[in-house]
């Protein structure tokens, strides 16, 4: 076939390559360096300006990662919070968003009112904790899943799918064949929601695993901490639990030196990998689902 585009065309093309490939460079560089920089001598990172590449080659970081203890406390506890809490979040999303996707639910627009007035107005965080104090969920590990069950714009996000995306005709023709409202949401509408689910679990799995404020609010026991509460501590207070402090106190200056700098590197890629290899699974699913909402020709 003969090209027809134009020459303006082309240059369009090559203008919006270049600005793609800058910004891919912008935001891939920081997690080369720091991968870079948790493999390397902390001496030697900023020798030169740019890194792409360890320099004085060394797994000092991450040996020190796991003898940590704290760390290994955190990483479980994060696994929990994020596991049960997502299968928390995506099932309370599904109850939620389904009957407000069907035309034949009565008050589903006032409904829905009232749970976007919420995302704009809410009591605040004095109030939250004095709900949750009440509840006696402070320092337990219900705290850090019940109070965010629902994320009401995610909430807004699936209904919109279930109304575009599940046809009416196909309710009707399940009532006929005798299902009930729940044999409905279960073997016809969750197996043709796939996508959106995947993106859901994205959504809600990617904050609670980083998420790090309520814990610091109302976790008192360091026994519960999660994982990224124990990175804050090392990134911006330098404090790397009783054991960790004791190992580098019995080392040199230098050597401390060394041994935060490449403790920081080294967590940092540690808590970051998960989620690496979380999104490659949703991949395929996330365009579809992300795209709920937009205009189709």
């Amino acid at each position: 076939m003969r090209n027809n585009r134009s020459r303006e065309d082309k240059l369009f093309d090559v203008v919006n390559t270049i600005l793609i490939t800058v910004i891919v460079l912008l935001i891939f560089y920081p997690i080369l360096f720091v991968v870079a920089a948790s493999l390397s001598d902390p001496t030697k990172i900023f020798d030169s300006p740019i890194l792409l590449w360890p320099k004085g080659f060394t797994f000092n970081g991450y040996r020190k990662v796991f003898e940590n203890r704290d760390i290994w406390i955190g990483f479980k506890n994060a696994v929990i919070y994020t596991g049960l809490g997502t299968m928390i979040n995506v099932l309370m999303t599904t109850l939620a968003a389904y009957p407000l996707s069907r035309r034949d639910f009565k008050g589903r627009n006032i409904i829905t009112f009232l749970f976007t007035f919420t995302m704009f107005f809410s009591g605040g965080l004095i109030p939250t904790y004095l709900v949750n104090q009440k509840l006696g969920i402070i320092n337990t590990i219900w705290v850090m899943i019940l109070p965010g069950a629902v994320g009401v714009y995610n909430m807004i996000i699936m209904r919109t799918y279930f109304q575009q995306n599940i046809p009416r005709e196909l309710e009707e023709s399940a009532f006929i064949d005798g299902c009930t409202d729940m044999q409905l949401l279960w073997k016809v509408v969750l197996p043709l929601s796939t996508p959106i689910i995947a993106v859901m679990m994205m959504f809600y799995g990617v904050g609670r695993w980083n998420g790090y404020f309520d814990a610091m609010i109302y976790l008192s026991d360091r026994e519960l901490f999660p994982l990224q509460l124990i990175l804050r501590e090392i990134l911006i207070q330098n404090q790397m639990g009783d054991a960790a402090n004791q190992q580098i106190m019995s080392s040199s200056q230098a050597e401390v030196s060394m041994i935060k700098q490449t403790i920081k590197y080294s967590v940092v890629v540690i808590s970051s990998i998960p989620v690496l290899l979380f999104y490659p699974i949703v991949a395929k699913y996330f365009e579809k689902g992300i795209m709920v909402g937009a205009i189709k020709g």
